[in-house]
């Protein structure tokens, strides 16, 4: 198969392209399409990543499959000969990479959880003893992990970057009784990926969801325990202090940081090399993940 950079559905109304989806609109229903875009540093490459929309979307399926007794997901379905006629002359492109889902009403914030020190976490770390307001013990390394899991909030920003608040500053956005909600739920759903995934040798760091409403109940949205929102790590070769090998995009992160790119247009363009071994990464986390071949 090859590389599908941008969908264009005739006849289906686009409602929005992200970073990442294309989503056409189907009234109290949206087509959500992953395609093999990539994003770092809130720039969309020009490369596309093979397979990367196929993992998104069936990385998500496994885990709304495994989350569905602590919370309900927005999924409709992801079997195209269930979607409505008019998407089901686009099987050619939608297939394995597309998920019907159902209309919520989003909340305008990130929740992000960690449970080992990494990234903008690892950063903030050394420059204050805190993330996001959860302070921490003194003479933590990159890669430790915590004493115990924290939530992190970020607002959802549709340019430029997220930012990093406080649970205060998440309560006055959405409300109090609903940050606690969120913050329970996602704290749940992180020990139970957390769970599956130590039983084959990955550990999760840290990752973000999002959630909506939807009759008055909060549903999981979007994607869940991607590589796109989430690092994976080989458990076996873990060791505090230095970077792990990681199975998400961090691989092109690494990559952009080391040819020193300033992080403003023009974006560099990947070698071939870092565009197979990404979509090798990947391949290999769902594949270690849901013990299934990619469909």
């Amino acid at each position: 198969m090859g590389i599908v950079h941008q969908t264009e559905l005739q006849g289906i109304k686009l409602h929005s392209r992200g970073k990442v989806r294309d989503m056409y609109d189907l009234g109290d229903q949206l087509l959500m399409v992953s395609t093999d875009r990539i994003s770092a540093f809130d720039y969309v490459l020009p490369n596309g990543i093979p397979d990367k929309g196929r993992v998104l979307t069936q990385l998500s399926l496994f885990w709304f499959g495994q989350l569905r007794e602590i919370v309900q997901s927005h999924l409709v379905t992801t079997d195209v000969a269930a979607f409505p006629e008019p998407l089901r002359r686009h099987a050619d492109v939608v297939a394995g990479r597309s998920m019907l889902v159902r209309k919520a009403e989003m909340f305008p914030v990130e929740c992000v959880v960690r449970g080992y020190l990494a990234g903008s976490g690892h950063k903030e770390y050394l420059e204050t003893g805190a993330v996001s307001g959860n302070r921490l013990p003194a003479g933590l390394k990159l890669a430790d992990r915590l004493p115990e899991l924290i939530f992190t909030p970020a607002t959802k920003a549709t340019t430029g970057h997220d930012e990093n608040i406080s649970f205060d500053q998440m309560a006055r956005i959405v409300g109090a009784g609903k940050a606690a909600a969120l913050r329970d739920l996602s704290f749940a759903i992180f020990r139970k990926g957390m769970e599956i995934a130590e039983k084959v040798g990955i550990i999760i760091a840290d990752t973000k969801f999002e959630f909506g409403m939807i009759g008055g109940q909060i549903i999981l949205a979007d994607e869940v325990l991607t590589p796109d929102s989430s690092r994976f790590w080989e458990a076996a070769t873990w060791r505090p202090g230095a970077s792990p090998a990681s199975f998400d995009k961090q691989f092109v992160r690494d990559y952009l940081e080391s040819i020193r790119w300033n992080k403003q247009p023009p974006v560099p363009e990947l070698p071939a090399e870092i565009v197979e071994g990404t979509s090798r990464r990947y391949r290999e986390i769902y594949q270690r993940l849901t013990g299934r071949a990619l469909l």
